[in-house]
């Protein structure tokens, strides 16, 4: 079978932004303008095409990215909707990891939220070229310079403005287009009404009723936002711009898109268009944008390829000459089995050929490839470099695993995925239910790497950890809807750590003697605390032979064991470094296991005398509320052992950004709402760890007791 679209002509890209800026509104004119769909489905009114979970439309937000495929001026667009809601910002991760480009879509009166901070860094962490599409130009408070100059101070970006809003809020008329000087002019809102392509003349404010002081500042500065367009542009291109200063005329439009391409793809500016997607102007020329300055799969760096261990030690070039490889970036489970979601990097696979797990050493048979539109699927025959595809029913694949070509097996570079920080007991409310919560528990874990099961060994509860109480919920209530199992969910328990303050040396031997031969093993260990968020060190600095090399893994293995299990309420041990110095061993009674016994004993023995601490995951949180109500919510987030990180305008409202402990946010929901008559909201996400006040501490530890 041919290639149906040349790899030049594909575009892989996400659309990106906080809660509520308008990405799944955006995405369904995306498919409409295309010809993807007939219809435009709202999130209001839970008809979008790409929130189909019961949950999407019961709440309104998206909680699943979903994967599309349209075609646009004779190029391919896959596009990945993204949800915007910090607890599922591993679904942007994953997909950001596979994309080529992205579209970061911001809320036009409130500017640069704290999601699109974490999304806009992971986009960096990735090296992911992408451009910013202001949004909601239509809505009261709009104000495209505040939201430009946000993306500067907030972001430390440097934007390229390439269209320009005529007008804002109910006055919105269309876009000052600078690269080709044009005005696009709307006079309907209606999802078919064409605008009108008009001169840009000195009386334009006039003919449009355009009368709002800040509208008039950013019309009367068209020539000097063409200026720094040509400039910023021609930096890219040495001969374009000794054309240009030598004939004092403007650059042609081709070059002009060429040189904004080149600095997009080499990250020297991030482009920038306005527009309303609920009122349907901006969308085509966003399309046109994503044509023209985002990369193809050949324009970004090859994939790089790891040994075991993670360190790079070669690439593989998108091309269809190459062998096989793909990346598996999400399972999930629907009416059709699980399916294994893929960005293939290389080569070309076709159904029934047998392809090679690399990460997990196994075989997969490729039964069924699909494409996939939102929740529908279409059987495809092949796969080819640059397809987002989808593998139907595969045993083996994970998150994160790599399927290539038998015969030339690599390992992709990994996905990183954060700790859970939050957790909660989960037990059927039926006795015959237990087989299926564990599958179903099973799946959801499988399909989602920030999701951990784990069984309390003195209670014997199982143990469900995530992201936060909204990410938990939805996958409880996704249990009971999409597996038919009621669960009974217990009180959402803090993911506490403990680690050490001093340095301590510690000396264990391990003696047992019985009937046949005894064991013995002694170790001699230097433990000593590392930074915050470091993790946990095994140094072997054995010299003589004083423990065999082949007993030294065991003691690595044996304190990484008891690690888990802290001293002071068995909470995991963190950010600490254990070097093995000295020990002895017996030439008959000396084993890997007395060893490892004895690596225990010597760290539990050991941190008691390091001065432990309890430490508690600190969260990021920003409160946007009426100035009215500042007040009290500063008040709240005291009483909550927070601190005031600093205050600035968000809109038409204020913003307070504070560090605050995760045990002290339940419930803040309904206090908030109370305190503000429902007019605030608030954003959490994961900051940090910090050491326990000795008061709280002493509590959780006597809980922990008493449990």
């Amino acid at each position: 079978m041919a290639r149906r679209t040349p790899l030049k002509d594909m575009r892989n890209i996400g659309i990106i932004a906080h809660v509520d800026a308008g990405k799944t509104t955006t995405t369904e004119r995306i498919l409409y303008y295309t010809g993807r769909s007939y219809k435009i489905g709202e999130v209001h009114d839970g008809a979008a095409t790409t929130d189909y979970m019961e949950q999407e439309q019961k709440r309104g937000i998206t909680i699943q990215s979903a994967a599309v495929t349209v075609f646009w001026k004779d190029h391919q667009i896959n596009v990945i909707d993204t949800p915007g809601h910090v607890d599922f910002t591993i679904e942007v991760n994953r997909s950001l990891r596979v994309l080529d480009g992205a579209v970061v879509v911001f809320d036009g009166v409130a500017g640069v939220e704290p999601q699109s901070e974490t999304n806009w860094r992971l986009a960096d962490n990735y090296n992911v070229p992408r451009m910013c599409y202001v949004n909601k130009m239509d809505r009261s408070g709009a104000n495209f310079r505040r939201c430009v100059d946000m993306i500067i101070n907030r972001l430390g970006a440097r934007p390229m403005i390439l269209s320009l809003p005529i007008g804002s809020e109910d006055n919105f008329r269309g876009l000052i287009d600078l690269v080709t000087m044009k005005a696009l002019v709307w006079f309907s809102d209606e999802k078919d009404a064409q605008w009108e392509e008009w001169e840009i003349t000195d009386d334009l404010a006039a003919k449009l009723k355009i009368e709002v002081k800040e509208d008039l500042d950013i019309l009367r500065d068209i020539p000097k936002y063409r200026q720094e367009l040509i400039d910023t542009a021609l930096e890219q291109d040495d001969a374009a711009m000794e054309a240009y200063l030598d004939s004092g005329e403007d650059p042609s439009v081709d070059v002009l898109r060429k040189c904004i391409r080149k600095g997009t793809l080499g990250g020297g500016f991030t482009p920038v268009i306005a527009g309303s997607s609920f009122k349907n102007k901006g969308v085509p020329q966003m399309l046109d944008a994503v044509v023209w300055y985002l990369p193809s799969p050949m324009d970004v760096e090859a994939i790089k390829t790891v040994n075991e261990e993670g360190e790079v030690v070669g690439e593989r070039i998108c091309s269809d000459e190459e062998p096989f490889s793909a990346l598996a970036f999400k399972v999930i489970n629907n009416q059709f089995g699980a399916l294994t979601f893929a960005r293939v990097y290389s080569g070309v696979a076709s159904k029934g050929m047998t392809l090679m797990n690399s990460t997990r050493g196994k075989r997969e048979r490729i039964g069924r490839m699909v494409e996939v539109y939102a929740k529908d699927t279409n059987a495809i025959e092949e796969c080819r470099a640059g397809d987002i595809i989808a593998f139907v029913s595969l045993a083996e694949t994970e998150t994160g695993d790599t399927l290539c070509d038998p015969a030339s097996p690599v390992i992709l570079e990994r996905m990183k995925f954060p700790d859970p920080v939050i957790s909660v007991s989960v037990e059927p409310k039926a006795k015959g239910d237990q087989e299926k919560l564990g599958s179903a528990l099973g799946k959801m874990v499988r399909a989602d790497p920030s999701l951990r099961l784990e069984l309390d060994k003195e209670t014997g509860q199982t143990i469900l950890r995530g992201m936060g109480e909204l990410h938990l919920e939805i996958t409880i209530d996704r249990i009971r809807t999409e597996y038919g199992v009621d669960a009974v969910v217990g009180r959402p328990q803090v993911a506490y750590r403990e680690t050490i303050t001093s340095k301590i040396e510690h000396v264990y031997t391990h003696k047992k003697q019985t009937g046949g031969s005894g064991q013995f093993a002694e170790v001699k260990v230097i433990f000593e605390p590392k930074a915050r968020g470091e993790g946990f060190e095994f140094v072997d600095a054995i010299v003589g032979g004083a423990v065999p090399r082949e007993y030294i893994p065991a003691v690595g293995s044996g304190i990484e064991v008891q690690k888990e299990d802290g001293v002071l309420a068995g909470f995991p041990t963190v950010d600490f470094k254990a070097t093995l110095v000295d020990g002895k061993y017996h030439d008959v009674d000396s084993s890997a296991l007395a060893f490892e016994i004895a690596a225990k004993a010597c760290f539990r023995e050991a941190i008691r005398r390091a001065n432990p601490v309890l430490l508690e995951p600190i969260m990021k949180v920003e409160v946007v509320t009426p100035e009215n109500h500042l007040g009290d919510v500063i008040g709240d987030l005291n009483r909550r052992r927070g601190l005031i990180l600093g205050q600035f305008e968000r809109g038409m409202n204020l913003a307070v950004e504070a560090h605050v402990p995760l045990s002290e946010m339940f419930g803040f929901i309904g206090d908030l709402r109370s305190m503000t008559s429902g007019r605030a909201t608030f954003t959490m996400e994961f900051s940090h760890y910090d050491p326990v006040p000795r008061n709280v501490a002493d509590e959780v530890i006597a809980s922990k007791a008493a449990a």
